[in-house]
């Protein structure tokens, strides 16, 4: 992958590892799905047993305080979200696109740059003060994941943290989530 990485630190060689794994197995796929684009494909990563296993345990590793449930972004965050609410014990909370989820649901609609989405969850599914780590894919603009916080808390949800396994810094995301505990495996131009 081309961008800036976090340069190694003599504090912990294992994620410096995972980092580099990550770097060597994340496609870069250009003018996908639209010219201009470049798409981060994640699935050599997926693919990969040991890198698979290795960035969940980094994904979860910097949680701050115990997590009740885990929620995952649509699509690809749901394939970093099932294993993370695994290994810390969690549960799951799928975060859709809407009309994917018989209802009740809760919707939160955002700004995308030509139009507007939203996204659902069911609220029955979130306890009031459960303690919520948010997971995807990219962090890119901020707009999809500042909206799974909104969401999340107009259920009563306590967000506890975002953790991401590639943060497009350029794109400036963490604009949209000031106060919050923001972890990204790898941060690329």
């Amino acid at each position: 992958m081309s961008g800036a990485a976090p340069g190694p630190t003599a504090q912990d060689p294992a994620r410096d590892e995972v980092v580099r794994r990550v770097h060597s197995l994340v496609r870069l796929v250009p003018d996908y799905p639209q010219p201009g684009v470049l798409f981060r494909d994640i699935t050599p990563l997926l693919a990969d047993a040991s890198a698979f296993a290795d960035v969940v345990t980094t994904m979860a590793a910097p949680v701050p305080g115990p997590v009740d449930l885990v929620a995952g972004m649509e699509a690809r965050g749901f394939l970093l979200a099932a294993p993370i609410a695994t290994a810390l014990g969690a549960g799951l909370v799928p975060v859709r696109k809407a009309g994917k989820l018989p209802g009740p649901i809760a919707s939160e609609a955002y700004s995308l740059e030509y139009g507007e989405a939203a996204i659902e969850i069911q609220p029955f599914t979130i306890p009031a003060g459960a303690r919520v780590l948010v997971v995807d894919d990219v962090l890119a603009t901020g707009g999809t994941a500042a909206a799974t916080v909104r969401l999340l808390r107009s259920c009563g949800a306590e967000v506890v943290g975002l953790s991401f396994l590639v943060e497009l810094a350029g794109l400036d995301g963490r604009q949209h989530l000031d106060g919050l505990h923001i972890d990204s495996v790898v941060t690329v131009d």
